[in-house]
């Protein structure tokens, strides 16, 4: 089974953003992409100024912070939650992509080789190969690069690997 949403994605590095934050805006993108596919009118907030409401540091945006600021900003009609990866499956299912966050430094595994060592991205789509599942995941780019979409294993990821859903509430 393969799942690709149609995300456009963003770069950190991007010249709208404050050049003193891009090395740390990967979470407050990954929140930007998906509100501009989510909300019918488009994030209404720059990503300077996401990275303020969510509390990002330079030091990258914690989750909890994220899963609490994405609820004030959106309010009581979304679910913004944590959730696994076969609530992942449903939600890009569902037309939703979800948010990655890739943390090998607070969760001490130190030592082991992953996609990316501490990294929020969108999570647009997956496909499932023998016993693993393979994320379409925007990488939010890079200095003088765009966002590209990649492919990233969810076995070798998994014990750095931690998700969160926003969904509208019914």
């Amino acid at each position: 089974m393969n799942t690709v949403l149609d995300v456009k994605g963003k770069s950190q590095y991007d010249e709208d953003i404050d050049r003193s934050i891009r090395s740390s805006a990967c979470g407050p993108v990954t929140a930007f992409v998906m509100a501009q596919h989510l909300l019918p009118q488009g994030c209404p907030y720059t990503t300077n100024e996401l990275y303020r409401l969510l509390g990002g540091t330079k030091i990258g945006l914690f989750k909890y912070r994220f899963i609490r600021n994405m609820r004030k900003i959106l309010g009581v009609e979304w679910t913004i939650a944590e959730c696994t990866i076969n609530e992942v499956k449903r939600q890009l299912d569902n037309g939703r992509p979800v948010a990655a966050k890739f943390d090998k430094w607070f969760t001490f595994r130190w030592h082991g080789n992953y996609g990316f060592d501490y990294h929020w991205v969108p999570v647009i789509g997956y496909e499932e190969k023998g016993d693993d599942i393979f994320l379409f995941i925007h990488d939010n780019g890079g200095r003088n690069r765009d966002s590209q979409v990649r492919l990233i294993s969810y076995q070798k990821n998994r014990p750095i690997l931690s998700f969160i859903k926003i969904e509208p509430n019914e």
